[in-house]
C-alpha cells in the first residue's frame, strides 16, 4: 500500500525525502502526498523516523536528499522561517511557548510576526493592541479565552498543548504539522484535543499531518495514515487497510487488528 497521487501536486507532498546524520539513515527516500481537506496519521515504533520527518518538512532539518512540495510548489530550499508565509505550520512535541507571557501575548505575537514577516521586540511595548482582537478569536477557538491574562507557563499541560494549537493556526495555514498532540494526556484530555483539531480541521479548512501514539485515536480520525519503521514508508492506507495489513502488525500494531 502507498500513496496514489502525486507529491507534486498534492497540499504537501515529499518525494525521495532522506536525511542521514554520519552513516545514521534518520529518513529514508520518503515519499508523501496528503490531499487537500485530509487528515493523515505518521504513526510508527520510536526512532522510526516521524519527528525527524517532520523536521526536515519543514526545514529545521535541510534534507539529505529529496523534495518537499506544498500546494505544487517545490519548497525544498525555502529556509524554516519563511515556510509559514506559504501556509506551513506545526506544533511541538515539547511545548514551545514564550513561558513569561500572557496566553493572549503568546498568540498575538506569533499573528503579527506572521503578518511582518519578521519578529520585533517592538510587539511587546506600545504595539501590543495590534493584532490582538484575532488573537481573542482564536483563544476562543481553542477554549483558552478564560486564560488569556494567564503566563503561558501556569497553564496546565493540557492547555499548554492547546496554545501551541492557538499559535500555529494565528499564521493562518493551510497545512498544520502537530508533533504527538496528545502527549502527556489522559483519555479525556487527549479526546478533547482530537475533537479540537477536527473541529479547526473543518471550520479553517486545514490538511493536518499529525503525528500520534494512541492507536484508538489514530484509528478513529484519521483518513488515511503512513506507517514509518526505520526510517522508510513501511505502508499507507486507510484505518481498515493498516489493521489488516500484516507487515504494520508485525512491526508495530501487535494485535491492534483484534483488539479494536
Amino acid at each position: 500500500m502507498s500513496d496514489d497521487a502525486d507529491p507534486r501536486s498534492a497540499a504537501l507532498g515529499t518525494e525521495g525525502l532522506s536525511k542521514h546524520f554520519g552513516g545514521i539513515v534518520a529518513v529514508d527516500e520518503v515519499d508523501l502526498a496528503v490531499e487537500s481537506g485530509e487528515l493523515r496519521a505518521i504513526i510508527g515504533p520510536n526512532g522510526a523516523g516521524k519527528t525527524t520527518l517532520f523536521n526536515v518538512v519543514t526545514h529545521a532539518l535541510a534534507p539529505t536528499s529529496g523534495s518537499v512540495y506544498l500546494d505544487g510548489e517545490d519548497v525544498t530550499d525555502v529556509p524554516q522561517e519563511r515556510r509559514p508565509h506559504l501556509g506551513l505550520a506545526r506544533s511541538f512535541q515539547s511545548n514551545e511557548l514564550f513561558a513569561e507571557l500572557s496566553v493572549l501575548e503568546n498568540v498575538r505575537v506569533i499573528a503579527q510576526t506572521a503578518a511582518d514577516g519578521t519578529f520585533s521586540f517592538s510587539l511587546l511595548g506600545d504595539g501590543r493592541a495590534v493584532r490582538a482582537d484575532e488573537a481573542r478569536d482564536i483563544l476562543a477557538r481553542v477554549g483558552l479565552s478564560e486564560h488569556a491574562e494567564t503566563e503561558a507557563k501556569n497553564l496546565s499541560h493540557g492547555d499548554q498543548r492547546r496554545l501551541g494549537i492557538a499559535m500555529a493556526i494565528a499564521t493562518e495555514p493551510s497545512v498544520l504539522l502537530l508533533d504527538e498532540p496528545t502527549s502527556g494526556m489522559g483519555p479525556g484530555e487527549s479526546r478533547e484535543t482530537v475533537e479540537l483539531v477536527q473541529s479547526l480541521q473543518d471550520d479553517l479548512g486545514l490538511t493536518v499531518l499529525m503525528i500520534e501514539h494512541d492507536m484508538e485515536i489514530v484509528l478513529s480520525v484519521s483518513d488515511r495514515i503512513t506507517v514509518l519503521n526505520r526510517g522508510s514508508v513501511l505502508a499507507t492506507g486507510t484505518p481498515d487497510e493498516i489493521q489488516g495489513d500484516d507487515d504494520v502488525q508485525d512491526a508495530y500494531l501487535g494485535g491492534v487488528r483484534e483488539e479494536l
